[in-house]
């Protein structure tokens, strides 16, 4: 009797199949009982009378993304919106499963049937039982509806669009290691760990610094660089559990520029609408950065590269409708890759705005089975917009309690605003003005700098200085930036016994702050965390990242020197 294996979820799925154990599903009343409706927006519950009429048409099903969480939100809501809608003019009956009350996936009237159901094998099988969809499309629904393709497969459900050794592919770190190799494409040397020994190993071998992360994961959580051992066994024995099913990735890092492609394949063809540029170096959750399109500092030969790195993969992975790449370009302006992400990204509406391209509903028709050509689709990668347009995330650090508002790998921000001109600078004011931040172009800024970083910052706060703002840093920062003629006046931090800058940023004497750590210590920054923390509750914009500072200035200088009038408009 103990010696049997555990029932799989496939196996409980059979059972239940076998006894006829399945929900029935009712209308969500909308109309509080006043009149009677037949309203297709649906809940399950183990009753008898089913209130889901069942129709003869084709249907096809679309999983959205589930409650929004940091890391996966509103962004793929868009994408599963333009899919029903596609579908549905393709003359499909167009059916979707997802629990968000907050999103326009679940209005009732946007799809043929919503079913308000959590995104699990067990309840979107439920589901397909009754209604026998022709296939179901996981790939618009961020890494929650991706991570159900492999189950619902194996249980004998048809993937439309990309399929699952496609997933496995991009997904699996030795399958796109090989695919990575054969088209000679580089990427960031790494390997995958299952314990802690071996992950000394591998850093050892690689050379730190290193970005070490989880396999699998949603929006970069548990996501870190690290530059040492010690580091690096804390992480792994503290941050995440390693273990033979659950590996740790463990990477190069290279700092660069960190570029990104959202792009439609079809098999044969690939199309890409746009290359876009973030602001932030390396070793910043691509949803946390500054993302800007068309490019603005790399070379044409860069871009080339791209696309061709783009084209090939798209083909080598087995890509059916939208994917996602990202890409680093060193200061020698060689590409690598980073990773391939085999569905729609939190990207596409911004890219889709951008240029104009509705780039959801052109991969729903590649799902469906229609080439790019047929769509009239047929060159790789289109003129450029003569626009720029800048999306700027917003966060939530002051609602979120304990959290550090330091920028990293793992993603933190809540939402994101998208400013467009024809000049960038404005382009740049209005995206983050969108954001929530307060661009003041006179005031105090409060530094405070790591050792590392004292001498790529100090043309960025004379820049500051020039435009005449009083300059506030802590001890270290503050004698750094007086031998280099910076009239600076000196913060006590809290380690040191005061209260002075807690003080100075809850009465509004403080507009702006830098703060950056070194990466390569150990992390006790425990001045810098409550500093962070004192700033988002008093609503004081901070900068955790030099880049972003610079753009900041681009802006200020513009508005301050009267080059032009940014908020002319």
């Amino acid at each position: 009797m103990h010696n049997k294996q555990p029932l799989t979820e496939q196996d409980i799925f059979n059972l239940r199949k076998a006894h006829n154990i399945f929900p029935v599903y009712k209308m969500i009343d909308t109309c509080a009982g006043e009149f009677s409706a037949y309203v297709p927006y649906f809940y399950s519950t183990y009753e008898t009378e089913n209130e889901s009429f069942i129709s003869n048409r084709k249907k096809v099903v679309v999983l959205g993304s589930g409650p929004i969480r940091i890391g996966q939100g509103v962004e793929f809501d868009y994408s599963t919106v333009h899919a029903i809608w596609s579908i549905h003019k393709a003359g499909y009956e167009a059916i979707i499963i997802n629990n968000n009350p907050e999103t326009v996936s679940t209005d009732y009237t946007t799809s043929d049937k919503l079913y308000f159901e959590p995104l699990t094998v067990e309840d979107v099988m439920n589901i397909i039982e009754l209604e026998k969809p022709l296939g179901v499309v996981v790939s618009l629904g961020g890494q929650t509806a991706i991570n159900l393709a492999e189950p619902l497969h194996r249980l004998g459900v048809p993937v439309i669009g990309t399929g699952v050794q496609a997933i496995e592919n991009a997904e699996n770190r030795d399958c796109f290691e090989k695919i990575m190799t054969a088209l000679n494409i580089p990427q960031p040397k790494g390997q995958a760990v299952y314990n802690v020994e071996d992950g000394v190993t591998a850093a050892a071998t690689i050379g730190y610094p290193v970005l070490v992360r989880p396999s699998y994961v949603l929006g970069g959580r548990a996501m870190q660089i690290v530059n040492n051992e010690e580091s690096l066994k804390n992480y792994l024995q503290t941050a995440v559990e390693v273990n033979i099913s659950q590996p740790v990735l463990v990477d190069k890092y290279i700092n660069g520029k960190e570029l990104e492609v959202d792009a439609i394949c079809d098999g044969t063809d690939v199309f890409i609408p746009g290359i876009m540029e973030h602001v932030e170096r390396t070793g910043i959750h691509s949803g946390d950065s500054i993302s800007v399109y068309p490019t603005f500092s790399v070379s044409q030969k860069v871009k080339e590269t791209i696309i061709a790195h783009t084209v090939k993969l798209g083909k080598a992975i087995g890509i059916i409708g939208l994917y996602n790449i990202q890409f680093i370009v060193d200061d020698t302006e060689h590409v690598f890759v980073i990773e391939v992400n085999p569905r729609s990204s939190r990207t596409v509406p911004f890219l889709s705005k951008a240029t104009g391209i509705s780039m959801a509903d052109i991969a729903t028709q590649v799902m469906l089975g229609r080439t790019l050509r047929e769509q009239g689709i047929t060159q790789v990668y289109p003129k450029e917009k003569s626009r720029w347009f800048v999306k700027a995330p917003a966060f939530s650090f002051s609602k979120i309690r304990g959290i550090d508002a330091y920028l990293s790998p793992e993603m933190k921000s809540t939402g994101e605003a998208v400013g467009y001109d024809s000049k960038l600078t404005r382009a740049l004011y209005k995206a983050l003005q969108s954001s929530g931040m307060t661009v003041a172009n006179y005031g105090t800024l409060l530094v405070t700098i790591a050792d590392c970083d004292k001498q790529r910052a100090l043309p960025l706060i004379q820049r500051f200085y020039d435009l005449g703002f009083n300059i506030e840093a802590t001890t270290g920062t503050a004698d750094f930036l007086r031998q280099h003629g910076i009239r600076t006046r000196t913060r006590q931090k809290l380690s040191e016994g005061s209260n002075e800058i807690f003080e100075s940023l809850r009465q509004g004497h403080v507009n702006y702050i830098i703060n950056t750590i070194d990466i390569n210590k150990t992390r006790t920054h425990f001045d810098g965390f409550e500093i962070r923390r004192c700033a988002v509750e008093n609503n004081v914009s901070m900068f955790t990242s030099l880049e972003t500072v610079s753009v900041l200035l681009d802006v200020l200088e513009e508005i301050t020197l009267g080059i032009s009038t940014v908020d002319a408009e």
